[in-house]
């Protein structure tokens, strides 16, 4: 057990780097040319969000939790029902996907969750950006995509554009608090106890490109109880185009 800790005290260092970078990145992008007012007249495909909720072991790693992740489901979609209304165009729920539309989904969501991170260590980053996103070393080239095959998601022949939402909390265990604890008493170095990242997207629904996000690695709101969930979607949703949502401080 004292080799383990001794292992993880040392790769500490190199892990709070990437993890203060990581938790300071709360970024909204937006397509350069794409805009989308208020009572458009265009309509809004919502996805089920795809949302894994767990503890975060000694170690860092993930360990689900299926019963805290059926409760956070049940919060976020009823938070999402109640705000779909302030989103400024109108929003219709994509229909319910079976055998091999619900692969087809599952496999985009993890596409739009890789993509997302993406954008956040290539393009929030500027000395991390793609030399595909340095053109002219501008800051405002966003240009993603999830491809053409998004047009063929269950309701995307219904609709102009598709929101994505992706959202996954690891708690800290006491193991990993203590380890937070010991790191920082014996190495001085930071390391987090719990993540919390969550991740929305508008994409266009016949070219697959990404028009906007908001992505972030530090989210709050315990999305475990109803009124953490609500502050939850809220984040996901501030700045989203043409709406009305107002998000509450973490």
């Amino acid at each position: 057990m004292q080799r383990i800790i001794s292992r993880l005290l040392a790769a500490c260092l190199a892990i709070s780097l990437f993890s203060s970078q990581a938790m300071a990145q709360e970024r909204t992008a937006i397509k350069q040319g794409f805009e989308l007012a208020a009572n458009s007249g265009k309509k809004i495909l919502i996805f089920r969000p795809s949302v894994s909720v767990g503890a975060q072991s000694t170690g860092g790693l993930f360990e689900p939790n299926a019963e805290w992740t059926e409760e956070a489901k049940k919060n976020i979609a009823i938070a999402l029902a109640e705000l779909q209304a302030g989103l400024g165009n109108e929003v219709i729920e994509a229909p319910e996907a079976y055998e091999e539309d619900a692969r087809n989904l599952q496999e985009h969501m993890a596409l739009f969750s890789a993509v997302s991170q993406s954008v956040i260590n290539y393009q929030f980053f500027v000395g991390n950006r793609l030399p595909t996103k340095k053109r002219d070393n501008k800051s405002d080239i966003f240009e993603w995509s999830l491809g053409d095959g998004v047009s063929e998601l269950p309701g995307a022949s219904e609709a102009d554009y598709g929101l994505f939402i992706y959202n996954k909390d690891a708690y800290g265990s006491t193991g990993r608090k203590l380890f937070q604890i010991a790191a920082m008493l014996t190495v001085g170095a930071g390391v987090t106890s719990g993540e919390h990242h969550g991740f929305a997207g508008l994409v266009d629904l016949k070219t697959g490109d990404l028009l906007w996000l908001n992505a972030d690695f530090a989210m709050g709101g315990d999305v475990r109880k109803p009124e953490g969930a609500q502050k939850r979607v809220k984040q996901l949703l501030e700045e989203f185009p043409g709406s009305e949502v107002v998000a509450e401080e973490k």
